[in-house]
């Protein structure tokens, strides 16, 4: 070729971001020389992606939240548009954030660029009409579960399962050491706490939590908590949030995250990927979510399973308690993180199943797989 391949990234969470960094880490090491753009946060800029987009300007979640950023979120697409236009890159690889990426997935057919979609939007869930428009713009679809290749196929819409990264096999975190380290005890209970990936949702859940905190610290004295901070927290947010509520044996933390969930006795924990994090590190917990009254209506409406929580989705059945909206009250969250701490047979109960949500997954390599594909179709000549 007259000049380096070059792949544009778009991730607009935390989690993206995350998948983003490693499958551009992968991308370098299979073809050197390569260059990567896009949108996506710090995780994505420190494996080497230029960034012409931050994702903490999209990272807003929710049907009324979203209309509020309206102009930021245009400013952020024009931007990427015009990266598009100029940058003429060999492909796209939008990374779920399906609202805003097919979007831009659509201002990309113009330019000819072709379109490999790393991470499935939930389209078996919800809003299945996306599909139409996934069937049209999309050229290949890169999924984490092995029931999404089905599900995409069956709706004429090219699919390869490369296996979920979370799931490879690493070195767990010790408790003895790492605890110490971050200034707790690992004789004294520790629960995890993870309010979400945005202000938005971190702003709403976060109180809720610390209250549910108040009431193990009560129940459970000496009872530590962690709240490992997503990095597209602002700088600050949580913080300002947990110094109203005085809540002994409570900290924050940045850069020990999944560690913090492997050496946790219990922990509660935001609906979304986290949920993936936590059962992969085996560490027994309670989903939970709260949305704006609105938001949380029209989502209702829409929705098309019995399950929110990813690995009660993979098990097909509701092994994580879920607490949902108005169920996502202090007394019902410092219920069930009692239970686990109260009941060693429950706990362990619950971690039983949830290896079983690691065994369907293909973790070891799955970057690679996903980056060998990407290359695939970006030498692909163009139709």
């Amino acid at each position: 070729m007259s000049r380096p391949l070059k792949v544009m990234i778009s991730a607009g969470e935390a989690s993206g971001d995350r998948l983003g960094a490693g499958l551009a880490r992968s991308l370098f090491a299979l073809q050197p020389g390569i260059e990567i753009l896009g949108m996506g946060g710090d995780e994505m800029a420190e494996a080497g992606v230029r960034l012409v987009q931050h994702a903490k300007d999209v990272a807003v979640v929710g049907f009324v939240e979203v209309i509020k950023h309206l102009p930021t979120i245009r400013r952020v697409m024009a931007g990427l548009e015009s990266a598009l236009r100029d940058e003429h890159p060999d492909v796209l690889v939008p990374i779920d954030f399906p609202d805003f990426n097919l979007r831009l997935a659509s201002r990309a057919a113009p330019f000819g660029v072709p379109i490999v979609y790393y991470v499935s939007p939930q389209v078996w869930a919800w809003r299945k009409g996306r599909v139409r428009a996934m069937r049209e713009l999309v050229r290949r679809m890169l999924v984490l579960f092995p029931f999404e290749s089905a599900f995409y196929e069956a709706e004429g819409v090219p699919a390869t399962f490369v296996g979920h990264p979370a799931a490879a096999a690493h070195a767990h975190a010790v408790r003895d050491e790492l605890l110490p380290r971050l200034g707790f005890d690992p004789r004294r209970p520790v629960v995890a706490l993870l309010p979400g990936s945005r202000a938005g949702e971190a702003g709403r859940l976060f109180p809720v939590l610390l209250q549910a905190a108040e009431a193990i610290a009560h129940s459970h004295p000496g009872t530590q908590f962690a709240v490992p901070k997503a990095r597209t927290i602002p700088a600050g947010f949580l913080e300002g949030i947990a110094g109203r509520a005085r809540i002994p044996g409570l900290a924050t933390l940045e850069g020990e995250y999944p560690g913090i969930l492997e050496v946790a006795d219990a922990a509660a924990v935001a609906s979304g990927t986290a949920t993936l994090d936590a059962a992969l590190a085996g560490v027994p917990f309670v989903a939970v979510y709260r949305m704006q009254f609105l938001s949380y209506l029209i989502a209702k409406a829409l929705v098309r399973v019995d399950h929110i929580a990813l690995p009660n989705l993979v098990a097909g059945a509701r092994i994580v308690p879920e607490l949902v909206q108005g169920a996502c009250t202090p007394d019902a969250i410092a219920g069930e993180l009692g239970r686990f701490l109260d009941d060693p047979a429950r706990a362990e109960a619950l971690r039983t199943g949830l290896s079983g949500v690691r065994a369907q997954l293909r973790g070891d390599g799955a970057f690679d797989r996903a980056a060998s594909a990407v290359l695939e179709e970006a030498l692909r000549p163009r139709v």
